[in-house]
């Protein structure tokens, strides 16, 4: 039975599309791979994806599962409400922009015993023992001059 663990940051002041840059470095790593890597990244969500990955780690380890056995099944970072600022601007006048805020959702899975045995099915060059080499048949030539 799959198991699944859910983690989330709120009302983070960075924009979604900046974020977006980090996880799509991680989303096909091991969770607890991607800790060890996120301080190393240069770019500010780094540190913030990693929080909530932790996050997510520690609540499978309340409940007596190991970090290896985790994988993510989901990572998403939605838009959150924007705050319109400004920026004094010459002749009395206002330049507006938006300071962008994100939600980070992380979902960690437990990984199935029957896709990790499937993975390590003997190749069909191994299958075959050394001794017994089958041969190839030819194909026959339907009525064409060579």
């Amino acid at each position: 039975m799959e198991k699944t663990f859910t983690a989330t940051q709120k009302y983070l002041i960075m924009s979604p599309r900046k974020i977006r840059l980090v996880t799509a470095l991680i989303k096909k790593m091991k969770p607890v791979e991607a800790v060890e890597k996120l301080p190393f990244v240069q770019k500010r969500s780094g540190l913030e994806i990693a929080k909530v990955i932790k996050n997510a780690l520690a609540s499978a380890r309340n409940a007596g599962i190991t970090d290896t056995d985790l994988v993510f099944k989901e990572i998403q970072v939605n838009e959150g409400p924007r705050l319109k600022r400004g920026r004094a601007a010459s002749r009395g006048r206002w330049h507006p922009f938006k300071r962008r805020m994100s939600h980070i959702r992380i979902v960690l899975t437990t990984v199935e015993k029957s896709r990790v045995q499937k993975s390590k099915e003997p190749k069909k060059a191994e299958r075959i023992e050394a001794g017994k080499v089958e041969e190839k048949k030819e194909k026959k030539k339907n009525g064409t001059k060579s």
